[in-house]
């Protein structure tokens, strides 16, 4: 029975110790990688750009219901006026970075490991080794560098859209005084909880980047390998989204 138990104790210990060698092994593509900006434009470009669509539709739903919620909450105690302040704050620490991540995930984590599986399947990585050239430094580090960059990125965009919606429905529906909710939200939002909430956002992209360019990297040469390799980034992202979400929220506070 003990042996049973420290097999399948060693399976997740063994993939946490290959994803971290993989990590080491793309910080150090890093800096050649820096050296062709193109790349990395490009690859923002794919992973944020091609994003801001379903980013600020999210953050005007989430920011419309944030507000509706929000509003209902405090005007049990007689405080609709801080309704800005429970906004801003709910969109910087916890629900802009943890829904864009979750957004980036499905999205970008997506297009990323199924673009490097398929490359695996049609043997371009192979191809490329055989040359002497690393597909680590021209294809898996300039897609990490990208979505990197692009979380913080996104998570602003959602951020000023989740505000605009809080507004919309907490000034123009609710009717919640606009020199209030905006002043509220000015006197109580300081500038650790945007440093909070960009740190965050920081962490996320590097998780799900690193998820979705491991899977990718590592998938089965078949087209069901790479099916399950977009499967397990999704997974993966969210949940350790939600994971590292909480540990940040304990250091904060």
């Amino acid at each position: 029975m003990s042996s049973r138990s420290e097999i399948s104790l060693l399976g997740p210990v063994q993939r946490i110790g290959a994803v971290t060698v993989f990590l080491v092994r793309i910080l150090a593509q890093c800096g050649p990688a820096l050296a062709r900006p193109g790349l990395i434009v490009q690859q923002i470009y794919n992973a944020g750009a091609r994003s801001v669509i379903i980013i600020m539709l999210s953050g005007l739903f989430v920011g419309m219901v944030l507000g509706l919620q929000g509003f209902d909450l405090l005007q049990r105690f007689g405080s609709e006026d801080a309704l800005g302040m429970a906004a801003a704050l709910g969109l910087l620490k916890e629900l802009g970075p943890v829904v864009t991540a979750l957004l980036f995930a499905g999205r970008a984590g997506t297009a990323l490991t199924s673009e490097i599986g398929l490359m695996r399947a049609t043997d371009q990585l192979t191809a490329m080794q055989i040359m002497a050239v690393d597909p680590l430094r021209y294809v898996v580090a300039p897609r990490f560098l990208g979505g990197v960059i692009a979380m913080p990125l996104l998570a602003a965009v959602f951020n000023i859209i989740g505000l605009f919606g809080a507004q919309l429905v907490g000034v123009q529906l609710m009717g919640v005084d606009s020199g209030a909710f905006w002043s509220q939200m000015q006197s109580a939002v300081e500038i650790d909880d945007a440093i909070e909430g960009i740190i965050k956002s920081g962490v996320f992209g590097v998780a799900c980047s690193l998820i979705a360019v491991y899977e990718g990297y590592h998938a089965d040469a078949t087209a069901e390998g790479v099916g399950l390799a977009t499967t397990r980034t999704v997974v993966a992202s969210s949940v350790l989204t939600l994971l590292l979400d909480y540990v940040l929220t304990a250091f904060f506070l």
